[in-house]
């Protein structure tokens, strides 16, 4: 329930893939942190939200990937 509040906070939602973490507190709580660092502006990143989405959206688009 913790792991959804804190998602829901700072997504606005609880995404499908965060859902799954739910099973599996132990890697939930290593994960989340790094997908703060990751995708989130700030949290320790020198690279800005939009140049992490850019990137993320142009892998997603190089493999293939329909979700």
């Amino acid at each position: 329930a913790m792991l959804f509040e804190a998602v829901s906070a700072m997504l606005g939602r609880v995404p499908n893939s965060y859902r799954i973490l739910g099973h599996s507190p132990l890697v939930a709580k290593m994960l989340i942190p790094f997908n703060a660092v990751v995708q989130r502006q700030g949290a320790g990143s020198v690279l800005t939200a939009r140049l992490k989405e850019m990137a993320v959206i142009k892998t997603s688009h190089v493999n293939g990937c329909r979700y």
